[in-house]
């Protein structure tokens, strides 16, 4: 075998070692998620909707007013940013937005929040400080929704979308809690 394809084949094996070590102890790729990715999909007729997002769980935590504390932007999930996406103007609660995809932030309160469709796609949902990346010039909705106390307790943050009275929402429960978005 001449020197050269000896070398390069030395070479190969050295930095394929490396890119697999890298990825079981950097980036940890064969452990399980804390929070798992998950897409939601809903399609009806020609609308096609979708929501990416990371499920993080309870854990015997208090989630709202603590782990998320009431009144500051949340990144609405784990993670990345959650993204929503839609093939076909939507109207929600009066306000018309056009086909594309959002950044989907949320203001949990007691008895409402604030959830807010925001044009810029960001590549996480927080910076290294743990503040949101979220910029509200780039808002292009901010509707109130009332919160739901459920009965039951929800483990993983779970979107979701409605359409079981003919009516379509967008909804988002975790913990006792749940909000639904009317989508037109």
């Amino acid at each position: 075998m001449n020197t050269f394809l000896k070398n390069t084949l030395i070479l190969l094996s050295i930095l394929a070692l490396g890119l697999f070590l890298y990825s079981v102890f950097v980036e940890n790729i064969f452990a399980k998620r804390l929070s798992p990715k998950d897409t939601v999909e809903f399609k009806l007729n020609d609308l096609k909707l979708e929501v990416f997002y990371n499920r993080p769980s309870k854990k015997d935590r208090e989630i709202f007013g603590a782990l998320v504390p009431y009144n500051q932007v949340w990144r609405t999930g784990a993670n990345e940013a959650t993204t929503f996406e839609t093939n076909k103007p939507l109207e929600i609660k009066g306000v018309n937005i056009p086909a594309g995809k959002y950044t989907l932030w949320t203001v949990p309160k007691d008895s409402t929040w604030t959830v807010i469709f925001n044009s810029k796609q960001y590549s996480w949902g927080v910076n290294a400080q743990m503040q949101p990346m979220w910029d509200p010039n780039y808002d292009v909705l901010n509707i109130e929704v009332p919160v739901e106390k459920l009965d039951n307790t929800v483990e993983q943050f779970t979107i979701a979308f409605d359409n079981s009275t003919d009516k379509l929402y967008l909804t988002m429960a975790w913990d006792d809690v749940k909000v639904a978005v009317p989508l037109k």
